[in-house]
């Protein structure tokens, strides 16, 4: 256990558990997109193990739109000492792809073809629980494309981004 400049102990310990991570995958395979996503908030489907690795979850999900949180902490920390940006990247993603995947039908995934990321602001352990929503600017049968941001808790902007997604049959 550690100690802070008070001398106050803080644990700087985690232990990640997930759930088999191909369960979820079988079961994307066997209805649409949306129904899927809908799974992911409700409990009913397990979630993927990055979600529990990253600290995020999703909590909103319409066509085309969805909703994640995360908490971002010391153990997302980089050399410099601020959360490490492939953690808000990896959120990003996150939404930016499963918004694709609300649109989709049965039989069909996605994959990231690319993404731009725009950070506009640092991210530590004080800035509280962010944000992020990802939002379908055009669906597509072969590619899709989609915008996403992060916010603080406060409500100030933290990243922006833009993908293209590959759409392919499963």
């Amino acid at each position: 256990m550690s100690t802070d400049s008070g001398s106050t102990p803080i644990d700087r310990s985690r232990t990640v558990t997930w759930e088999d991570p191909l369960v979820g995958a079988a079961l994307a395979k066997t209805m649409s997109g949306l129904e899927y996503m809908q799974g992911l908030v409700d409990g009913s489907i397990p979630e993927p193990p990055i979600v529990n690795l990253m600290k995020m979850r999703p909590v909103g999900v319409e066509v085309g739109k969805v909703t994640f949180t995360c908490d971002p902490d010391e153990s997302h920390y980089n050399p410099i000492g601020t959360v490490h940006g492939g953690l808000v990247c990896t959120l990003l993603d996150s939404v930016l792809g499963c918004a694709v995947q609300t649109t989709l039908p049965k039989g069909q995934g996605y994959t990231s073809l690319e993404i731009k990321i725009s950070y506009l602001r640092p991210v530590t352990a004080e800035t509280g629980q962010l944000t992020a929503v990802g939002i379908v600017t055009k669906p597509g049968s072969r590619a899709a494309f989609a915008d996403g941001t992060v916010h603080d808790s406060k409500g100030k902007l933290i990243a922006t981004a833009s993908s293209t997604l590959l759409v392919f049959p499963v």
